[in-house]
């Protein structure tokens, strides 16, 4: 059974896709063959980055990567809102968007999320507690792949809101909760991160150039099911905030 260390790090380094993916007993090591490392690259630096609306369908930049029998990732409408709706059973697979930015250029991350409710086993903690009803991760890659980072944020059932901790099975990905526990389940929540002091905070050096960003809802470790919600993500430059 894989589980757990791909959440941690979402990486897939073979035919210079960067996700992220950390390794554990009993999951497979992916193969590192890095040619070239093939991004999305920013052109004009506008105000905003829109990453998806979701009124064609998922677009096509969205790629998918399963580690544990598959999540559902479906356009659908709710609430009167377009988004991504994830169903997951005891399974882990998740969505990445390969995009080249410079954090420092695009410090804020935005994005609205729900969730039907919190994981009964879920515990940032502990590596049988690892799934979360949602997630939204910033990936930052190295050619080195042991070094590549994340920022995971993450709907967490017995974290407190607003606390960090490094995931159970790497130090390289940070876990923090930006909503915790059932308070809030069953409602649109807003959310915005700055991205730039959030990596500065918790790894103590500016961050290098983000190289994707992915969502992931994932039960495989606690055998539970779950269905999140996204909506659009955006990045924002800051200008004017």
């Amino acid at each position: 059974m894989i589980t757990g260390a791909h959440k941690a790090d979402f990486a897939d380094w073979s035919r210079g896709m960067i996700i992220i993916k950390a390794i554990r007993k009993k999951s497979i090591v992916w193969p590192v063959c890095i040619l070239v490392l093939i991004f999305s690259s920013l052109s004009v630096l506008a105000g905003e980055i829109l990453l998806d609306n979701y009124k064609d369908g998922l677009s096509p930049k969205w790629e998918g990567k399963s580690f544990e029998g598959t999540t559902r990732y479906e356009v659908t409408r709710e609430d009167n809102q377009l988004c991504i709706k994830a169903t997951s059973t005891a399974s882990a697979s998740g969505l990445y968007y390969k995009i080249k930015y410079n954090p420092k250029d695009y410090p804020i991350l935005t994005w609205r999320w729900k969730v039907d409710h919190v994981l009964s086993k879920g515990d940032a903690l502990h590596k049988d507690g690892d799934d979360y009803a949602a997630r939204v991760y910033v990936v930052f890659p190295s050619l080195a792949f042991w070094r590549t980072k994340a920022l995971n944020y993450i709907w967490a059932n017995k974290l407190p809101q607003g606390q960090a901790v490094p995931n159970a099975f790497t130090s390289n990905a940070i876990l923090v909760a930006v909503e915790s526990g059932p308070e809030r389940t069953g409602q649109w929540v807003e959310e915005t991160r700055n991205v730039f002091e959030d990596y500065r905070r918790y790894f103590g050096k500016e961050p290098p150039k983000a190289g994707a960003i992915a969502i992931m809802t994932d039960t495989d470790n606690t055998g539970e099911s779950a269905t999140a919600w996204y909506g659009p993500i955006r990045l924002l430059s800051g200008r004017g905030r």
